[in-house]
């Protein structure tokens, strides 16, 4: 677990640093110069030790210097504030992959309710969907404050009640399987 939040924080450092930055100094200008010099010293830091460097470092680093390059030509943050619909966007359309969840389940889990959690990955995609378009609606609206209350507590806010619903749901449905097999 732990292994798959550095993953998750390589992948969306720039992010957080436009967001640290920002709200430290009210500066988008800086905010985003700052976010590109830093998605850039990430990818070379990580070849000057041999780390191998996943796709989504990638393509977030196209993201931030063609939407930062973006933003400080026009000088409008709504088109750095748009990076995280993006990769929302992106996942929510790996996960409409039949069955892509059932890798990540316990074996009891995975076995015993499979149609479930299969629906549940839908239901997933469909979050992925809804948050990277409230993320669009908020950067539209160019409230720099607005988009970080937003970034940082409703998306994350949101992922982590869907998984909390989802581990009741699913322990719940396993359980009285079991049950019911017993019986």
């Amino acid at each position: 677990m732990k292994d798959v939040f550095a993953k998750l924080l390589t992948d969306f450092l720039s992010t957080i640093v436009f967001l640290v930055v920002y709200l430290v100094t009210d500066n988008v200008v800086l905010a985003t110069s700052v976010a590109i010099v830093g998605a850039v010293a990430q990818v070379i830091y990580s070849h000057i030790k041999g780390q191998p460097l996943g796709f989504m470092t990638y393509a977030s680093l196209a993201l931030v210097i063609v939407l930062g390059g973006a933003t400080l030509l026009t000088n409008d943050p709504r088109f750095v504030l748009a990076k995280p619909s993006i990769a929302h966007f992106a996942i929510g359309a790996i996960m409409l992959k039949r069955g892509w969840m059932l890798r990540y389940m316990p074996p009891i889990v995975a076995e015993t309710i499979p149609e479930y959690v299969t629906f549940a990955g839908y239901a997933w995609a469909a979050l992925m969907f809804v948050l990277g378009a409230g993320t669009i609606a908020i950067a539209l609206t160019g409230d720099l404050k607005l988009w970080a209350i937003y970034v940082s507590v409703v998306l994350l806010g949101a992922k982590l009640a869907a998984f909390a619903v989802q581990y009741l749901a699913f322990r719940i449905l396993v359980t009285s399987r079991i049950r019911a097999a017993r019986a």
